[in-house]
């Protein structure tokens, strides 16, 4: 019978597609990883990765065994999580998905003040498009997502945690910087840059140019806010940037000026989701209104 140790680190191997990488993430040297997975190949007496390939690919057996493993190792960590919570003892590892347009802005006070809190509670942080994140949160690859809204998914639990704000910013050079008062067609015809079209950033920035009138520059499209905010400072077109990420050390205005456009508000809904099965799901609830709570007081 394979140990639990052993899908953990075939796992590893399958989602990482490389064993140097996959032993790294287990905190174990190459040699016992390989030694490992060929004790797992031994027991169920079936090659379950294609060493003839020139990268690391499974077998079709191993594809199948691998997401057989991973629905495994999800009840085994809801075991766990009902155990814990009966010692009345919340602890271990939470995989939580976020966003890449929030995370760097909100996470860094929320985790310092749960380590103040749960010293025994750790994150494991993966940043990654939501709509890859649902269906990672739907097969077990992380526990709970943060992120923009819509998220949809089934037998999710989906809860609201806070409006965002965004803002129009330029340039301190754009012609529209300085000026009191802006009405919206005054934003008629500018351009506008935002990231790839995976992103839901990339929707409501799209949204927003529709509605203005506005032009969204595909050719400029940026990798990060941080280079949005950057190719904005150098002139390149205007944004819309969300109030955490202007409010942040990481990220800031320090290269652009809002623009008060009058009569005209934009937010981004952010909201949680987890399994809705998942044994750990109170914890969740409890972890989600705590990220309310931190949002409300960064955002005040």
């Amino acid at each position: 019978m394979p140990t639990v140790r052993q899908l953990e680190y075939f796992l590893a191997v399958a989602e990482l597609r490389h064993f140097g990488r996959a032993a790294q993430s287990c905190n174990i040297s190459q040699p016992t990883l390989s030694h490992q997975l060929r004790a797992l190949e031994d027991r169920l007496g079936t090659a379950l990765i294609d060493r003839a390939a020139q990268s690391v690919e499974l077998t079709p057996v191993g594809r199948e065994i691998s997401e057989r493993a991973r629905r495994v190792l999800r009840e085994i960590r809801d075991i766990r999580a009902v155990a814990a919570r009966a010692r009345k003892q919340p602890s271990g590892i939470v995989r939580l998905g976020i966003t890449p347009t929030l995370g760097p802005y909100l996470l860094p006070a929320l985790i310092g003040a749960l380590n103040a809190e749960q010293s025994d509670l750790r994150f494991y942080i993966r940043e990654g498009i939501p709509a890859e994140q649902t269906r990672d949160l739907a097969s077990g690859r992380i526990d709970l997502m943060v992120g923009p809204g819509p998220v949809i998914g089934e037998d999710l639990e989906v809860v609201p945690l806070f409006d965002e704000p965004m803002s129009v910013v330029a340039s301190r050079s754009h012609h529209l910087a300085g000026i009191a008062h802006i009405d919206r067609s005054d934003l008629k015809g500018e351009r506008f840059l935002t990231l790839d079209p995976r992103h839901h950033y990339h929707q409501q920035v799209q949204r927003v140019c529709a509605e203005l009138g506005a032009e969204m520059l595909l050719d400029y499209e940026g990798t990060s806010l941080d280079s949005i905010h950057q190719m904005v400072g150098s002139g390149v077109g205007l944004a819309i940037l969300p109030e955490l990420y202007l409010r942040s050390e990481v990220g800031g205005d320090a290269l652009v000026v809002r623009l008060p456009v009058q009569n005209w508000r934009c937010e981004r809904a952010i909201v949680a989701a987890w399994r809705a099965k998942s044994a750990s799901a109170d914890d969740y609830r409890t972890l989600a209104q705590r990220i309310r709570d931190e949002a409300a007081e960064l955002l005040a």
